[in-house]
């Protein structure tokens, strides 16, 4: 059986951790700093867990991925 290929896109965006859960950048950070508070970037910084909902969309474009 050939092969199954890992979508580009998950794998330069998400990683999984060894308990199975995906971990990905935090939203809302790439412009209009100036408009959000102090503690919304601060809470922002790094990395954070998907909801079991979104990992649902995002395990099957990685089938490689434990």
């Amino acid at each position: 059986m050939p092969k199954m290929k890992t979508k580009s896109s998950c794998k330069k965006r998400f990683k999984v951790t060894a308990s199975g859960r995906v971990v990905a950048a935090q939203a809302g950070k790439r412009h209009g700093m100036i408009k959000r508070t102090k503690k919304f970037i601060r809470n922002a910084r790094g990395t954070t867990t998907l909801s079991r909902p979104d990992e649902g969309i995002i395990k099957p474009m990685m089938p490689y991925a434990r």
